[in-house]
């Protein structure tokens, strides 16, 4: 049994699994490109790719640890360092909503093609926890 699960006492942890709560489709997965020595690392392309296969393509609100490219994903140089692979994913089932933190300089909500995109980290670039938390009510 994975040790986060084990401990966690008051919520769910989805590592690459789903869960359905009122009958909306949640699924998380802490998975993203190589950034420095962090966990859940995956090289670029076909590695991180067969992490987002495994998405049902019913998902109603995806959970990742990082963004989808181009979309909330630009660090202080202005690069977007989103996941190519997970952008082709979400372009293919279409969630309602697409929540993630990771680059804290992509703050913010944006929808796109009917999808609504969450950046919800609450520290800047800096690590200040001062980002207000995002609330959002399910349509």
């Amino acid at each position: 049994m994975n040790k986060s699960k084990s401990i966690l006492t008051n919520g769910i942890y989805l590592q690459d699994d789903f869960v359905n709560i009122q009958g909306i489709k949640f699924y998380g997965s802490p998975w993203q490109p190589y950034f420095f020595d962090w966990a859940f690392n995956l090289a670029r392309g076909n590695a991180i790719k067969e992490k987002w296969k495994l998405i049902p393509k019913d998902t109603d609100i995806l959970i990742t640890h990082g963004p989808a490219f181009g979309i909330l994903d630009k660090v202080v140089t202005g690069e977007s360092v989103g996941c190519e692979e997970l952008k082709k994913m979400i372009d293919k089932i279409h969630p309602r909503y697409h929540i993630f933190g990771h680059i804290h300089e992509g703050y913010g909500v944006c929808e796109i093609n009917g999808v609504r995109y969450i950046n919800a980290s609450i520290n800047t670039e800096r690590y200040k926890p001062v980002n207000d938390a995002i609330c959002f009510n399910l349509k």
